[in-house]
């Protein structure tokens, strides 16, 4: 890693007390439901913004969730923490994405999105692993955050549009990433976990995901359910026709249900 993208991840804004303090409930397999609630009702703004992403249509759910509580019993602890880490990068960053060629509204959107298409999906086959893929699922763009500024700071952002028009896969991004900065998305977005002391299973499930058999085996599974979520849902395609396309061939080789997935894709397709 180039120093320059070192020091900016190093003076990147630490996470809000409330969220460490959410990180250590959820980390405490003696901690309840009541004491997550408790930590998030003390924060009114950490509060909505923690019931505006659970009202997300993309979710499913028919009727309006209107306490903390209600939303935990709904999502789940895990999920819950990562609409926090959610809302604290909001709060926190200062979001450019224009070397991407989206906006900020785009960029949020496909990490909720990501994020539901992950949910509707685990939640079905192994809720348990929503613990590490939730969170993931919501975070693992902020790498582009990063990115996008040294892209900017180098002058390097009309050359890096006019190749980001040639790219048509996530595939593509990667090279064209390492083309540009000899690293990744996924390896910025590792080491920022690793700046804010979030699990190993966290860091590892995203710096694998870009090639999830070159994971250590207890890792795997989770480097894989990303691989194909955001394989799903990137910059270039949201769950259409060539993403989801793009999809059957890794849930072939990783032995994952075609059926359970695409009803999870259908239920987030059917709420956008």
């Amino acid at each position: 890693m180039n120093d320059s993208i070192f020091l900016k991840i190093k003076s990147l804004p630490p996470l809000d007390d409330s969220v460490v303090q959410i990180q250590q409930i959820c980390s405490n397999e003696n901690s309840s439901m009541n004491d997550l609630t408790k930590v998030i009702e003390k924060d009114p703004m950490l509060t909505a913004n923690i019931l505006h992403s659970a009202n997300s249509p993309l979710y499913g759910f028919s009727k309006e969730i209107t306490t903390i509580s209600r939303a935990i019993s709904l999502f789940g602890m895990a999920t819950i923490r990562g609409f926090a880490l959610s809302s604290s990068i909001k709060k926190s960053f200062s979001i450019n994405l224009d070397p991407y060629m989206i906006t900020t509204h785009d960029f949020l959107n496909i990490s909720v999105m990501q994020n539901a298409l992950m949910y509707n999906w685990y939640s079905k086959i192994k809720p348990k692993d929503l613990e590490i893929l939730s969170p993931a699922s919501f975070m693992m763009e902020i790498g582009k955050i990063v990115l996008s500024k040294e892209i900017i700071e180098n002058s390097l952002d009309a050359d890096f549009k006019e190749k980001l028009k040639e790219a048509k896969h996530p595939t593509d991004l990667i090279i064209l990433e390492n083309s540009f900065l000899k690293i990744t998305n996924e390896e910025v977005t590792a080491k920022i976990f690793e700046q804010w002391n979030l699990e190993n299973e966290l860091v590892g499930a995203i710096l694998h995901s870009n090639d999830p058999d070159s994971a250590p085996k207890y890792l795997r599974d989770y480097a894989r359910a990303l691989k194909v979520v955001k394989t799903a849902i990137n910059i270039f395609n949201q769950i259409d026709d060539i993403s989801i396309q793009n999809t059957l061939p890794l849930l072939d080789e990783y032995e994952l249900n075609h059926d359970t997935f695409l009803m999870a894709v259908a239920k987030v397709k059917d709420n956008l």
